[in-house]
């Protein structure tokens, strides 16, 4: 009886030509060559690689043979999960019968990572490393290197030398990019290139320490099976295990990921690879879009391509601003996606004056399409920073609309953000014990020990600033604490004005602000953001009461659960954002600084890998889509009452060709309205003598 082909009916010709691609082998079995499948947004990828897995099944494959490598374990059981509904289906089957077996021998799949782990477990005696070697997750090898740092004096240099996790990400793309280390620092940590020959030094002894006591850490897993993977009898040992080898996401595969593959399947026998070199946005982990871009010719003959650009998501416009974005690509596989869905309203290009007007704009408009019976849930905004949300969670907050946020914290639970509110909490109530605690923590030397220690004398004497200063820190704490006793001062004298007093803490904390962070660069637009908005207050009381979010999350510094309401809009950096869809999507901030950012310019391949993070912001939208330009920026820095700022650029990406698929509108906000009746209403008008006159 000649195999079912019921599994290939809901597919399209091109999803149809890449599960079926290669030939049958009598009596069972199936034989093909290298496969690349570029699978547009939106355009079934997952489903298409499922069915091709059924397909192998289905022609008599064994599931213990296939390999099938994703990066996430979620995505390896949903993989696994359709392509035995598909088997099931396809042969009718009731409870039991081959897709139950296939579910249950189809162990071969799971993230790089994990079958890493368990072949260097199977091969470990043959290489030279314990079988029982532990797993040192992201947090244990941060803390490895630190031990290691502080045995080598690095950490009490009169220099800044890279902390912990600064170390380890420079490690680890090190490894994963295979980089010589000075064009890893030049290229991704120009500030620590100084310390080359120290780093050296710190990573040889961490990898000595990690193999005197059988560790391996993530990248390690990845490391040694590469390693093991370039002596040829190894690769074939391994490759004799797998008739085929499927891998999802191979846009995001890195340099050791994509020499494994072809270590594994030289000639490409069985391969099957599945990505969009659009939607290629994570070359800070290491991620390698040559990749994919170079895959055909890897192999002779070239590897087979199917391109699969007919779309389930979007609305034809919403596809035709992506596309003209994307045609304008210099290196990339061409498609024109094309919507199954037809029709719908026009993607909007939205002027707005300025930041807070951009808040108002995307409340407004998501409170409108929640009337119109579009779920907040159904909603989102995007964004290319984590702090590119801070005025739009407080107008959020503010305006009672729930919220969850993926890719960083939410602006008011990011830890340094709950520094500087804690020291003005401190001032404006001194029993505030739980904000205290807080900074006198942020002090060298001053651990919860002390801490306490200074806060019962400050409770003995009455909660009087002068208690503080007859408390005596530890040495390292001395030049820190006097600076704090003269702001809490400060800050308590009644006749003391509001306007300034942001600008004075962030002085104080500004030192212990480099030491606490790593990447405190990053963090500085926030302490910005609570500048600019301190001046929107009239008061510090009232500026601390708007601001305060429920106890539960205030007294945490990672972002916990968030409290649900009936619904809740989404918000998201960009990269968090990958594979999800929605309704209706905003994205913030489309000029020039933020698509591209500005720490992107330096090079083509950076700048094109913007353009791909916004086109992969703008097909998550369903619906409705709409880039929002604001056209003035607040300077962080300046005097109070002050209205100095820049106008921001359009970003580069918003070409005449693209401009073309948007409509262009412009939103004022209420300011505005607000100010032309503030005008109106100097105007003296004598209404009774008009009214006389009429009779």
């Amino acid at each position: 009886m000649p195999p079912t082909t019921a599994h290939l009916e809901a597919l399209n010709g091109p999803q149809r030509r890449a599960v079926t691609h290669g030939e049958p082998v009598l009596p069972k079995g199936f034989r093909s060559g290298p496969l690349l499948i570029v699978a547009g947004a939106g355009t079934g990828k997952t489903s298409t690689l499922a069915a091709r897995v059924a397909h192998l099944v289905i022609h008599g494959v064994d599931p213990g043979r296939i390999l099938m490598l994703t990066f996430t374990r979620r995505a390896a059981l949903e993989m696994r999960r359709r392509a035995r509904d598909l088997v099931k289906q396809a042969l009718n089957e009731t409870v039991t019968g081959i897709s139950q077996s296939m579910l249950q021998r189809m162990q071969w799949a799971g993230t790089f990572h994990a079958i890493g782990a368990r072949l260097l477990r199977h091969y470990a005696r043959h290489l030279n490393i314990d079988p029982n070697f532990s797993i040192l997750d992201r947090g244990d090898s941060a803390d490895l290197v630190d031990s290691i740092r502080e045995e080598l004096g690095f950490a009490r240099l009169d220099k800044r030398f890279p902390r912990k996790d600064v170390c380890l990400a420079i490690y680890s793309h090190r490894v994963n990019t295979g980089s010589p280390l000075k064009e890893t620092l030049e290229a991704q940590f120009p500030w620590c290139a100084p310390w080359a020959e120290e780093l050296t030094q710190l990573f040889r002894a961490y990898v000595e320490r990690k193999q005197r006591l059988s560790l391996l850490d993530y990248d390690d897993l990845l490391l040694f099976w590469h390693a093991m993977m370039q002596e040829p009898r190894f690769a074939q040992h391994v490759s004799r295990h797998f008739d085929h080898v499927l891998v999802d996401e191979y846009q995001d595969t890195n340099r050791l990921q994509a020499e494994i593959l072809l270590a594994m399947r030289p000639d490409g026998d069985g391969l099957t690879v599945v990505g969009d070199d659009a939607q290629a946005i994570y070359s800070f982990r290491a991620a390698a879009v040559d990749n994919i871009l170079g895959f055909p010719e890897k192999f002779t003959p070239r590897a087979e391509v199917v391109t699969l650009a007919q779309n389930y998501r979007s609305t034809q416009p919403v596809l035709d601003v992506a596309n003209a974005l994307m045609a304008e690509a210099p290196r990339q596989y061409r498609k024109h996606l094309l919507s199954t869905r037809g029709d719908g309203p026009r993607p909007r290009m939205v002027a707005v004056d300025d930041l807070p007007t951009q808040a108002e704009y995307v409340c407004s408009q998501v409170l409108k399409k929640r009337e119109m019976n579009v779920p907040l849930r159904r909603q989102a905004v995007l964004f290319r920073t984590a702090s590119h949300s801070d005025l739009l969670e407080i107008e959020l907050t503010r305006r009672k609309i729930p919220f969850v946020k993926y890719g960083g914290l939410r602006f008011l639970e990011a830890a340094h953000v709950k520094d500087l509110l804690a020291i003005l909490r401190w001032a404006d109530n001194p029993r505030n014990e739980l904000a205290a605690f807080r900074v006198l923590q942020l002090m060298p030397g001053m651990g919860p020990v002390n801490a306490r220690r200074a806060l019962q004398a400050y409770e003995e004497k009455g909660r009087a600033i002068a208690a503080l200063r007859e408390f005596a820190p530890p040495a390292e704490a001395r030049i820190a604490w006097n600076k704090l006793v003269d702001l809490l001062g400060e800050l308590s004298r009644p006749e003391r004005e509001w306007a300034g007093q942001v600008r004075l803490v962030r002085e104080w904390y500004k030192p212990l602000f480099e030491r606490l962070y790593e990447h405190f660069h990053t963090r500085v637009g926030d302490l910005d953001q609570l500048e600019l908005l301190s001046g929107q207050h009239p008061t510090r009381e009232r500026f601390l009461s708007e601001l305060t979010l429920d106890p539960p999350q205030a007294t945490s510094d990672l972002a916990g659960q968030p409290l649900l309401d009936e619904d809740y809009l989404v918000l998201s950096t960009v990269h968090s954002a990958k594979g999800m869809e929605w309704d209706c999507v905003h994205v913030l901030n489309v000029v020039d600084g933020s698509f591209p950012s500005e720490f992107s310019t330096r090079s083509e391949a950076l700048l094109e890998e913007e353009r791909r993070l916004l086109y992969v912001a703008m097909t998550r939208a369903r619906e409705e889509l709409s880039l929002v330009q604001p056209l003035r920026f607040a300077v962080a820095s300046q005097a109070p009452r002050s209205d100095a700022h820049v106008y921001g650029g359009r970003s580069r990406f918003m070409t005449e060709k693209v401009l073309k698929t948007l409509e262009e509108t412009v939103f004022h906000g209420s300011r505005l309205a607000e100010a032309a009746l503030g005008e109106a209403a100097t105007e003296v008008l004598d209404v009774t003598t008009r009214v006389r006159q009429m009779w």
